[in-house]
């Protein structure tokens, strides 16, 4: 009897703290981010993550209970990662595209930032094909810019140069081994314009424009049948919009809303 009492004992105790685990398994939402894109996700000279989405995303795991973690990726291989279970969201500045659509499922648009073309002044650039023939463009690799200009400009003689941190591409432009680079507006002023590097350069023309390349607005990626997680986090989501929460985050990082309505 008093075998058997301690066996039930010890059983109870293991199921506890299978039980606790799993708990503490489910409080995590993981989320992927590729850290080399400011202000949206970038990394302090400490090693820590900062920016616009990351503040988004810790706001959204304050308010659904859960721990933030932060998985670090490849932009590029961030579907194929979010499809590996290797984490639960994308959150890295993905905009919303049919393409993507066929792989993984969004929440609504958080956000919506112009992509524009950044060239040296006095090359007199602008995001033609009539201008760009014979020139070479970087962006990054995996991204909407690589779609944009793939469709539009790399058949008509436009050179498509790929990167696979937004960091590579401004050293580039400013080594001069690029003519231009198409990218978001915040990252070019932020992550180059605004600093030593980019003092001779500026963004070149109107900002380009196509949804079917460029999207719809930012937002998060999940897995297809994540049905539950999404609408927990999208409720969130919309709570942040209408309180305000998501416009002060604009303000504080661009100075302006950019919120999608």
């Amino acid at each position: 009897m008093k075998w058997k009492t301690i066996c039930f004992a010890g059983a109870a105790s293991f199921a506890f703290a299978l039980g606790a685990a799993h708990a503490d398994t489910q409080q995590a939402l993981r989320f992927g981010v590729e850290a080399a894109y400011p202000p949206f996700e970038s990394k302090t000279p400490s090693g820590q993550l900062e920016g616009f989405d990351i503040d988004i995303g810790n706001a959204v795991c304050q308010r659904i209970k859960m721990k933030c973690v932060w998985v670090e990726n490849s932009f590029d291989g961030l579907i194929p990662a979010l499809q590996a279970r290797k984490f639960d969201v994308i959150n890295s500045a993905m905009n919303i595209t049919t393409k993507r659509r066929q792989a993984i499922d969004f929440t609504p648009p958080i956000y919506v930032m112009p992509i524009q073309l950044v060239a040296k002044r006095g090359l007199n650039l602008l995001p033609t094909t009539a201008s760009l023939k014979g020139k070479s463009i970087g962006v990054l690799q995996g991204s909407t810019q690589e779609d944009f200009v793939r469709k539009h400009w790399a058949k008509e003689g436009v050179q498509v140069v790929t990167y696979q941190s937004q960091d590579q591409i401004f050293a580039d432009l400013s080594a001069g081994r690029l003519d231009g680079g198409v990218q978001e507006v915040q990252t070019a002023i932020d992550g180059f314009l605004a600093k030593p590097e980019g003092r001779d350069f500026d963004f070149a023309g109107p900002p380009v424009s196509d949804p079917t390349t460029l999207g719809e607005g930012t937002g998060f990626g999940l897995r297809k049948n994540d049905a539950a997680l999404k609408a927990k986090i999208a409720a969130a989501l919309d709570e942040m919009k209408k309180d305000g929460t998501l416009s002060q985050l604009s303000q504080k990082y661009f100075k302006r809303d950019i919120i999608a309505k």
